[in-house]
């Protein structure tokens, strides 16, 4: 029986819809990419956009096996996912391996020092700070974009070369060829994928006030490592809407995550009761979406280099004081944390 393939039986309905919605989604939005008409162009985008933003936070939900019983049937979902969220030029397991090293070690452990790489490559810094303030996200592609070439940059990865170039000729082949075919669908895919992008780091900007540890291929160990009280008091819940909870769905109730590192193993759609069993309906524990969206803004030059001692924001707060100054939107968020850059 289906359900009982499921982690819970209320998986089936809940996984199953996003699934399904993402899948069908993507489809329809990239044959919208091709019609003829402005607006069915616009709305293709967006909905591409938006299937590539579920399809990313079940990538999420497969690493911390919240949907079925069995750890490979989530492995096999989670890399259908990341064909469809663009993530699949590394593997699904170095996604949840560093994702759980995340979790377990109460830090944004990484491998590659992007501050570091800024300093040492002034041009691309001033290059990515114009293009951030446009809005357009420098930052991330640069990531990505490493991504795409994962196993000949890092040298923990190069027994992966062969499926790494596999991937590139298949996905780069295809976005060549559309790219002669149809050049007009091709520039709306790239920007449906930035806009995902976007939409991922925008909720992932403000969730955290961890710097990061160049630890992901060492064994140095994270100081605050199983430390359940620190890791709450430096989490912090970004909900699109408290009132309305039906909005969360648009980024599966991702926001809630105080909760979700409290429960990481509870599925998305049990984050809103886990959050009111800890909080209640106490508004002050949140930041409002005006503020994310404020400090979003105001934020996006100069927190590229945020951690930096360099940088000119270096003393932010922290804990309790930066959930205090982030709803007043006194902080300027992280960048490039993103669950699906696995490094």
């Amino acid at each position: 029986m289906l359900q009982a393939a499921f982690r819970e039986a209320e998986g089936l309905a809940y996984h199953g819809a996003a699934v399904a919605y993402s899948a069908v989604a993507y489809a329809i939005g990239i044959a919208g990419l091709f019609h003829p008409t402005i607006w069915v162009n616009v709305c293709a985008t967006l909905l591409l956009a938006h299937a590539m933003t579920i399809a990313a936070y079940m990538v999420h939900e497969c690493g911390h096996n919240t949907v079925f019983r069995r750890i490979r049937h989530n492995q096999y979902l989670g890399r259908f996912l990341t064909w469809i969220c663009g993530a699949s030029y590394g593997t699904f397991e170095d996604i949840r391996y560093k994702h759980m090293r995340h979790h377990v070690d109460n830090d944004d452990v990484v491998w590659f020092d992007y501050e570091q790489f800024f300093l040492n490559h002034p041009i691309v810094l001033r290059a990515t700070r114009v293009l951030e303030w446009f809005y357009i996200p420098a930052h991330d592609l640069i990531m990505h974009g490493i991504m795409l070439f994962t196993s000949f940059i890092i040298p923990e990865r190069r027994d992966q070369r062969r499926r790494n170039v596999a991937v590139l000729v298949i996905r780069g082949g295809a976005f060549l060829a559309l790219l002669v075919w149809q050049p007009k669908a091709a520039v709306l895919y790239c920007v449906a994928y930035m806009i995902m992008m976007q939409i991922l780091r925008f909720t992932d900007s403000l969730q955290h006030d961890y710097a990061y540890r160049l630890n992901l291929y060492t064994d140095e160990r994270s100081p605050q490592k199983g430390d359940n009280e620190w890791e709450q008091e430096h989490t912090f819940s970004v909900p699109l809407s408290l009132r309305h909870g039906w909005i969360n769905w648009l980024t599966l109730n991702f926001g809630y995550h105080n909760a979700h590192h409290a429960r990481s193993t509870a599925p998305w759609y049990r984050l809103p009761e886990i959050h009111r069993d800890m909080y209640g309906d106490n508004p002050r524990v949140v930041i409002p979406l005006s503020r994310q969206l404020a400090i979003f803004h105001r934020g996006r030059v100069r927190r590229i280099i945020k951690w930096n001692e360099q940088a000119a924001d270096a003393r932010t707060p922290t804990g309790k004081e930066f959930l205090s100054a982030a709803r007043l939107a006194k902080v300027d968020g992280g960048n490039a944390a993103s669950f699906l850059t696995s490094f």
